[in-house]
């Protein structure tokens, strides 16, 4: 049994939410609180459009899947379908924001699947220029770019540690001039992990300041020490 909730969010304007559902009329149905306009609110005010993903025109729609415990906090959330690059983990991300947040019928099942499906679409980035293979050649560049981003991260874990190879420093620091991670993008990340720290979002907060550091910045060593265990 299902419960979906269509979301679609459109880059620069006000996002629209509908409810479908399969529960049978007389089923009573989880309610975000505050109802549809503060669901829609919410993710209005907390998605943050991935930067690969809207520098690329990636765009479409991910389904996340979870379910409610009694007290209305999620857990079993999981991408049910997704393009496998970063919209797939900021939809997961809000969907999972969203926890505790919603009122639930007293003889509402654990069992039950809810599906939120967050379209991502952007409005005045010249997307509609983009081919299908230039979108295509974008996410096998995103796919190839997660190991290279293992290399980068493995040599400032062992940096940290005092055990890397200095000779393999100019290559990487030729790799992330290579991938764009300069100065501006480190702080970008940073300026990320303290919006996700307002929205109470800690573990991803906490994340994108470990990324931070793992791209050899020590800007967000403070932000480290007070939230992240």
């Amino acid at each position: 049994m299902y419960l979906n909730l269509i979301l679609s969010f459109l880059c620069g304007f006000f996002p629209l939410v509908n409810i479908i559902s399969d529960f049978k009329s007389t089923d009573t149905q989880p309610v975000f609180k505050g109802g549809q306009k503060s669901l829609v609110s919410f993710i209005d005010n907390n998605l943050i459009y991935p930067e690969f993903s809207k520098d690329n025109c990636l765009q479409g729609t991910i389904q996340v899947s979870f379910k409610l415990n009694k007290q209305g906090k999620i857990f079993d959330s999981k991408i049910q379908k997704g393009f496998g690059v970063d919209l797939d983990i900021e939809a997961l991300r809000i969907v999972r924001l969203t926890s505790g947040k919603w009122i639930m019928p007293a003889d509402h099942d654990t069992l039950v699947s809810l599906v939120l499906p967050v379209n991502f679409t952007l409005r005045d980035f010249k997307c509609e220029q983009r081919s299908k293979d230039e979108i295509n050649a974008a996410i096998n560049t995103y796919h190839a770019r997660l190991g290279l981003n293992s290399a980068i991260y493995n040599f400032y874990d062992k940096k940290a540690q005092g055990s890397y190879d200095q000779a393999d420093e100019a290559r990487i620091i030729g790799l992330k001039a290579q991938l764009g991670y300069d100065d501006k993008y480190v702080e970008r990340l940073l300026k990320q992990a303290q919006r996700k720290l307002k929205q109470g979002d800690k573990e991803g907060a906490c994340e994108d300041a470990q990324t931070v550091r793992r791209l050899g910045s020590g800007i967000s060593e403070s932000m480290i020490l007070q939230n992240c265990k």
